[in-house]
C-alpha cells in the first residue's frame, strides 16, 4: 500500500527543521518503514500468485515403514548445476516437514497436465494441518515405485528427481531444504501450471 503524502510531507518537514544532514535517506528509511507496517499477508500472497510456476509433489518414505508421504509445493527452483543442487520450501507446521529432516532423502515429481487431480489431493492434505493423512491417494489417480534408496517415484511426472538433504535454513514461517540431486528421470508431456490461485495450461505464444 502506498505511503499517504501528507505523511511523506510531515516526515520531510520534521527533518529539515532538525537540519540533518541525512534527511533523505532518514525519509525514504522511514517512508519504507510505514510502506512495511500497511502490508498484509494477503497482499503478499496475492502478489506473489502472479508469478506463474509449475507445480511439485515432494515424496518422502515416512518413518522407513513404507508408507508414502507427500505435499504439493511449488516454492521450488534448481540452485546449482555443480554440483546439481535444489531448494524447496517447506511450511514448518506441515508434517512433511519433520519428515523431511528425519528421512534426509525425498522426491520432487514435476506433475504433468493430467495430474491436477493429485495435486488437489495433496495440497488438502498439506496445508499446514498436523493431523494430515495419505492412506487414499490412488483415489486421485497417484500410484508410486520405488527407487533403489526406497524413495517414491509418482508415475506419469514429467520429471523426478531424488534428493539427498545438505541443509536446512529456517526463514520465517517456512524452512528452506537445499538437496542435491542424485537421481533424474524426465519425460514427454505437458506441465501442470498455478497462476493467480488458480490452474492452468500451458499455451502457444502468438
Amino acid at each position: 500500500m502506498p505511503v499517504a503524502f501528507p505523511e511523506i510531507a510531515t516526515i520531510f518537514q520534521s527533518l529539515v527543521r532538525r537540519g540533518s544532514v541525512f534527511s533523505w535517506i532518514d525519509l525514504i528509511w522511514r517512508m519504507n518503514a510505514i510502506s512495511t507496517m500497511n502490508l498484509t499477508a494477503t497482499d503478499f500472497r496475492k502478489a506473489m500468485g502472479c508469478f506463474a510456476t509449475g507445480v511439485t509433489i515432494i515424496t518422502v518414505d515416512q518413518d522407513g515403514d513404507g508408507e508414502i508421504h507427500g505435499m504439493t509445493a511449488n516454492a521450488f527452483t534448481s540452485v546449482s548445476l555443480d554440483p546439481p543442487l535444489i531448494l524447496v520450501c517447506v511450511d514448518q507446521r506441515a508434517r512433511t516437514h519433520a519428515h523431511l529432516h528425519a528421512r534426509k532423502r525425498f522426491g520432487i515429481n514435476v506433475l504433468s497436465s493430467e495430474q491436477q487431480a493429485i495435486s488437489e489431493y495433496y495440497a488438502r492434505s498439506s496445508d499446514g494441518s498436523k493431523s494430515e493423512t495419505h492412506q487414499h491417494a490412488e483415489t486421485a489417480g497417484a500410484r508410486f515405485e520405488r527407487t533403489a534408496h526406497g524413495t517414491p517415484v509418482l508415475q506419469g511426472a514429467l520429471a523426478y528427481l531424488e534428493c539427498r538433504l545438505r541443509s536446512a535454513q529456517p526463514a520465517g514461517d517456512h524452512t528452506i531444504f537445499i538437496a542435491e540431486v542424485e537421481h533424474i528421470e524426465v519425460r514427454e508431456g505437458e506441465p501442470l501450471l498455478y497462476f493467480r490461485s488458480q490452474y492452468r495450461d500451458i499455451g502457444k505464444v502468438e
